[in-house]
Formats: structure tokens, C-alpha cells, sequence
């Protein structure tokens, strides 16, 4: 296991994003993530302090022996207590734990593979949250990470499951396969259309549920959504991955017809959108983060439908990650700046940014 470097808090795009995915104009990621609980002990919820403490230990000195056995990544196992704030924040924007997780970090810990393809939250909702991510459309990809790493865990530590039930979570609605499979999605167009809310509506009939940019209760910024299942009992895996990806091509087609009919029907004013929000991007001298992702949203949008030359479509992908409020902050080598601060530096980041993969623009 190797120790928590630097690079883990930078504000890069991940290895594993790197390269755009499947059906990447309109797909930013694919998640799959599972539900896990050790036999015979009180899931977290129930555990009082000591046991949660005995929990982390034992998961934490299996988890150095188990990894090393993995010849191809290393791991970091981080104790979520020994974190500074602005650490545990930034784990969390860059959706490798959530806010659960960190909100009492104590006997909590963050397995993380070097390139942060699959991550574990230890002692979150249940004792295990197994997450692995691919760039693009790419769920039955994302879905072998995880399966390989629940393998791995089980063979060594047996988990909760019964025949009648599956496996056995905190939360009933994780009840069966523990699955979620969940895809990220930069939907302008059906945004721009008025669209959404029948995306939405066709989603819950389907027993999906469309969620905003960080899951669960928060909301769209930037116009990405997360579509993801809702049921993990009455399917296996593969049934619950076939139904999402099912859904997301529907919706990367639907919003593929949005952006055709905008350029047909309103191609000057989406022409003036982007290259408004493109002059911003490149002269503001303060900008909040939530500004920044819609403005970004735009830009992204004019850069897939030619209308940009000389951005790579990357940068939306860059930026989305590098303008979050955390990692402008560890940008300044600041604990927390104040908000005036942190919207200076967060524009002229994106300037030079911008300026600098611009080409001939």
C-alpha cells in the first residue's frame, strides 16, 4: 500500500479519464458501485464508536496484506480522520468518497487504486462501498473492475448474504445485488429545449432515478446529470447494467436531436451562448463556481458542434474538476480562501487555461 502523495489532492484529471470514452460528446463517466457489510458485525449505523474502531482495523490490515497480491496497481489506504478538511473535500469533488463519508471522519478509511479508477470507502453506509469509474459509456468495463476488487474482498473477508435476500445493507433499497450503476452526462441541449423534466419523468416509470452533478440530493451544475438505477433486488447484474445502459443511449440520442434541432432552429442564438459564454471564460476577472460550470457547459456544447476550433473538448472535462471550490484553494496553498479570493483565482485559472489550449481561436 503506498502512502497518500500529493498527486491524489492536484487538481489533473484522473489517468482513467484522460482519454474520452464510448459515446464521450455526450458521456462524461460510467460508475458502478456496490454495497458491502461484513458477517456477523453491526453495520456502521448500528456499531458504536469502539466497534467502528475495530472494524477499520481489521478491514485495514487485511486490506495490506490482500493488495499486494494485485501486480499491476498499488493502493493507498487513507484514514479519513488524518485528513485535513480541505482534503477530505476534495476526495469528495473529485467523486472518490462522498459527503457522508467524510462528514465524521472517525474509524473511516479511503482504499484508493493509483489511478483512481476503483476506490472503497470503508465504515460509510455499510462497512463497504466499492466504486470504479471509466471514462465515456462504458459500464460493463467499469462493472469488471468491480466485480474483480468484490472478489478479492469476499475471498478474504466473507461478506453478509443470505439466498432469500442477497446481500444484506444498511439501506433496504440496497438490498439484493448492492449494485448502483450510474452514468454522468452533459445534457445542454435537452436543458437548453426544455426537455429534462420528461427525461426525468420517463426515468422514474423505468425505475431509474436522474440526479445532479455530485448524486443523491444535489443539484445539475454545469448541466450534468447522473442517471442511475433505483432497484437492486429482482435483477442480477448484468440485467441492472443492460436496463442503465439501455436508458443512457436513449437519452445520448435524445440529446444528440436536441442539439441538431438548436442548430437548425436557433443556431444564432446558441452561436451568441457559446461565443458569449467563451468571451467570459477568457476575460472575467472573478467568477463563482457555479457560474464557471454553466458557462463551461456552454463552451463544451460549442466545441462539440464545431462551432469552437482549436479547444479540445478535454478542457471542459479539466475544468469542471479544477474549478471546484477545494482544489482552487489547494491551488493557492491555502487552508480556505475567502470567497472573493477564491473567485479571482478561480477566473484567472480558467484564463490561462483557456488561452493556453486555445490554438487559432
Amino acid at each position: 500500500m503506498g502512502n497518500n502523495g500529493p498527486e491524489l489532492f492536484a487538481a489533473h484529471v484522473p489517468q482513467w479519464m484522460e482519454q474520452a470514452g464510448p459515446e464521450g460528446d455526450v458521456v462524461l463517466s460510467s460508475r458502478i458501485r456496490l454495497a458491502r457489510n461484513l458477517n456477523g458485525v453491526p453495520f456502521p449505523g448500528q456499531a458504536d464508536a469502539e466497534q467502528l474502531q475495530r472494524i477499520d482495523n481489521r478491514i485495514a490490515a487485511f486490506v495490506r496484506d490482500l493488495f499486494p497480491t494485485d501486480e499491476k496497481y498499488r493502493y493507498q489506504l487513507l484514514d479519513m480522520a488524518k485528513l485535513t478538511e480541505q482534503e477530505r473535500r476534495i476526495l469528495v469533488e473529485k467523486h472518490l468518497t462522498s459527503l457522508k463519508h467524510i462528514q465524521e471522519p472517525a474509524s473511516r478509511s479511503l482504499i484508493v487504486r493509483d489511478d483512481t479508477a476503483v476506490s472503497i470507502m470503508v465504515n460509510e453506509e455499510d462497512h463497504f462501498r466499492i466504486q470504479s469509474l471509466t471514462a465515456g459509456l462504458d459500464l460493463k468495463a467499469a462493472w469488471k473492475m468491480a466485480d474483480e476488487t468484490d472478489d478479492l474482498l469476499e475471498a478474504r473477508l466473507g461478506f453478509a448474504f443470505t439466498e432469500e435476500l442477497g446481500y444484506l445493507t444498511s439501506c433496504p433499497t440496497n438490498l439484493g445485488t448492492g449494485l448502483r450503476a450510474s452514468v454522468m452526462m452533459h445534457l445542454p441541449g435537452l436543458v437548453l429545449l426544455g426537455q429534462m423534466h420528461r427525461i426525468i419523468e420517463v426515468s422514474t416509470q423505468l425505475g431509474m432515478a436522474v440526479r445532479g452533478f455530485y448524486g443523491e440530493g444535489t443539484e445539475a451544475f454545469g448541466n450534468v446529470f447522473q442517471v442511475s438505477n433505483q432497484q437492486t433486488m429482482g435483477f442480477n447484474e448484468t440485467e441492472i447494467i443492460n436496463n442503465v445502459l439501455g436508458l443512457a443511449k436513449q437519452v445520448v440520442e435524445q440529446e444528440r436531436a436536441a442539439r441538431r434541432m438548436l442548430t437548425s432552429d436557433s443556431s444564432e442564438e446558441l452561436a451568441d451562448r457559446v461565443w458569449r459564454s467563451y468571451g467570459i471564460l477568457r476575460h472575467a476577472r472573478s467568477m463563482s463556481g457555479q457560474e464557471a460550470l454553466g458557462l463551461l457547459s456552454a463552451v463544451r456544447l460549442g466545441i462539440d458542434l464545431g462551432m469552437i476550433d482549436g479547444l479540445s473538448p478535454a478542457i471542459f472535462t479539466e475544468l469542471i474538476l479544477a474549478t471546484r471550490s477545494c482544489l482552487v484553494d489547494r491551488l493557492a496553498h491555502a487552508g480556505k480562501l475567502e470567497k472573493s479570493e477564491r473567485n479571482r483565482l478561480r477566473a484567472k485559472l480558467i484564463r490561462e487555461r483557456i488561452k493556453g489550449g486555445s490554438g487559432d481561436v
